[in-house]
């Protein structure tokens, strides 16, 4: 069986659904929930489906090995970040190379970087009167959302679209594509 650990920093509505769709299909499970917030609601539902979750704080995560520790205690074949917003340690993605991964609300290499995540990249989009807009799984290396394209899902934007109507749109695609690109992956590393 093969095991993801995932990080996240919000409201967990992508850990939930590839914690159930593992649960559903099978060849897989989530081991472990780490945030860095410590009200996050992820860990809250991580924990309803008996699910290792914990919270850590900066200094466990930068300045000791103990977020490393922990991750290299699960074992995980890789490591899934969804909606997780502090750049990654080089530690850490040393000895987990292209085994970690991230989602990004947009198409990038546009609308990534520091501070683009969530309703900025999705009021950005719309500000800025794109046509399109849609969902960039990569791999994850030092910088913010720079690590090679894995997989890209558009969806289009309508002329009288807000932030909101986009943000939907762009959770749909979420939902629907990211748990199988996981399975892919981890189907991959065999």
């Amino acid at each position: 069986m093969k095991r993801i650990v995932i990080f996240a920093s919000g409201s967990g509505t992508n850990a939930e659904n590839i914690i159930k769709y593992f649960n559903h299909t099978g060849g897989a499970t989530v081991v472990q929930v780490l945030s860095n917030k410590r009200d996050a609601k992820v860990l809250d539902k991580s924990n309803s489906h008996k699910i290792s979750s914990l919270y850590f704080n900066r200094t466990a995560f930068y300045d000791s090995d103990d977020v490393l520790n922990l991750v290299m205690a699960a074992k995980p074949d890789l490591i899934v970040l969804a909606g997780f917003l502090w750049k990654f340690p080089k530690k850490i993605l040393a000895q987990f190379p292209n085994k970690v991964i991230n989602i990004h609300p947009a198409l990038l290499p546009n609308y990534g970087g520091k501070g683009m995540y969530g309703m900025n990249v999705h009021q950005a989009v719309i500000n800025n009167k794109e046509k399109a807009s849609g969902i960039t799984i990569h791999y994850v290396n030092e910088a913010y959302d720079e690590g090679a394209i894995i997989f890209q899902a558009k969806t289009s934007i309508e002329t009288d679209d807000t932030a909101e109507d986009l943000a939907a749109k762009i959770h749909e695609l979420e939902y629907e594509h990211f748990p199988k690109v996981i399975e892919k992956l981890l189907d991959k590393n065999e």
